[in-house]
């Protein structure tokens, strides 16, 4: 017989759970036979003194159990990424009709903004009529058809990874590599994956600002999830600074679009998405080498193919039918946009990326309490970067805004968030920091 308090005991002396304790603990806790306090002691025993791989795996096996799994069968491999969160974010949006365009099928699980960082559901429900949420029909009906559908959490997907985070959330256990791993992949890896690929940030914008930090949950997420039977690779990338050049829901949605349009360029996100997108064409079997991905996906992002599946994608679920032919026809626009200008000559030596995800909350584009509504049509768009040389009098963004005091007090946050020196001696525009496979 297992009893709740002898898994506490036995963590809290460094002991190694079983397969079946782990089951147990997972099945009572969807069951929600165990109390808030007996789940929050259990893992804080955990975020004490830690997990071993066993232990890992065997805990996100059974959360991914605790719900259904999605199964496929269609005429190549499931794949799918996953970024631990970031500020101008958009790798999701551009990465998945990409990754269709080459041959692959991506039912993407994403989540909405969390704290600074912004949220991939958040930005399509920028766009009248789209389903964050369909029913299991409409999701696989879009997948098989048009190769990618990016979409929210269900319900019945491994159901125990919300009740377990809600009281890790009100007890001070969030910051558990073990725990967060488990709780990544579990929901991942119950949309029926053959292989993934994660982006770890890493700066002042992340949720991990150390490189070691980062790094440690890379490798953690990669074994267990490879050891869960799922091939993966994981890239730490840089958050010390916007991904995207555009911070906001419909800006970030604008923003894709123009790349799969060939209208715009942009050096850091597009950067990053290829690195990842390289990564799952060969794990994935669709590609031999990175060189034969690259080049797979700059195919189909020229001719036009990639675009199509994002068109697709939107229509399939609801969105507009000509939505990327007149993305100005729907995204909403903000009344008041600005330039933000430089109060000094210099270099740009420092951007504190967690303010500026907090200055798009305070304009309205996120959120501080869950009730809150998002207003889709604010944000920034960048007109520099680090090590950019700026005179005094230069535009350095535009700011969308709702009204003239949001505008003021968001223009001097960024203004604040940026940080001059007389001279640029680093090169800091390559956001891939280090790979782990």
């Amino acid at each position: 017989m297992i009893l709740i308090q002898d898994l506490i005991a036995k963590k809290r002396a460094g002991g190694e759970l079983t397969v079946d304790e782990l089951n147990w603990f997972i099945q009572k806790l969807t069951d929600e036979v165990l109390s808030e306090g007996q789940v929050a002691a259990l893992a804080m025993a955990i975020c004490i003194k830690g997990m071993t791989l066993r232990e890992r795996v065997a805990l996100t096996l059974s959360m991914k159990d605790s719900g259904k799994t999605l199964t496929w069968n269609l005429p190549g491999p499931i794949v799918d990424k996953h970024s631990t969160g970031g500020v101008g974010d958009a790798v999701s949006l551009l990465l998945a009709p990409l990754l269709a365009a080459c041959g692959a099928f991506v039912p993407m699980i994403s989540g909405r903004g969390l704290g600074h960082t912004g949220g991939t559901l958040d930005k399509f429900e920028s766009i009248p009529g789209y389903k964050t949420a369909p029913d299991e029909d409409l999701l696989t009906r879009v997948v098989t058809e048009v190769g990618c559908a990016i979409i929210g959490q269900t319900s019945e997907l491994a159901p125990a990874d919300r009740r377990f985070y809600a009281i890790r959330d009100v007890t001070g256990t969030v910051e558990s590599v073990d725990l967060i791993t488990a709780s990544i992949l579990s929901k991942k890896l119950a949309a029926g994956l053959e292989s993934l690929v994660l982006d770890v940030k890493c700066g002042n914008g992340a949720f991990m600002t150390e490189l070691s930090e980062a790094a440690n949950l890379a490798r953690s997420l990669v074994k267990v999830s490879n050891g869960s039977g799922c091939k993966t690779s994981a890239i730490v990338t840089d958050m010390n600074q916007p991904l995207s050049n555009s911070v906001g829901n419909s800006l970030e949605i604008q923003a894709v679009i123009n790349i799969l349009k060939g209208e715009e360029i942009d050096d850091r996100l597009q950067k990053v998405t290829y690195a990842l997108g390289e990564n799952i064409l060969c794990s994935s079997g669709l590609s031999s080498n990175k060189v034969e991905a690259r080049s797979a996906m700059d195919g189909v992002l020229s001719s036009g193919a990639a675009a199509e599946k994002f068109a697709k994608m939107v229509s399939g679920l609801g969105g507009p039918k000509d939505f990327i032919e007149n993305p100005k026809k729907y995204l909403r626009m903000a009344n008041i946009s600005r330039d933000i200008y430089a109060e000094e000559t210099g270099y740009i030596d420092q951007i504190n990326t967690r303010q500026v995800g907090n200055t798009l909350i305070g304009l309205g584009g996120g959120r501080r309490r869950l009730e809150d509504k998002i207003d889709h049509s604010v944000g920034i768009k960048f007109l520099i970067k680090l090590g950019s040389k700026v005179e005094k009098g230069q535009p350095i963004a535009k700011l969308f805004a709702s009204s003239e005091e949001l505008f003021n007090a968001a223009s001097e946050q960024i203004t604040q968030s940026i940080k001059l020196e007389s001279s640029n001696e680093l090169d800091r525009s390559d956001p891939i920091i280090e790979y782990f496979e």
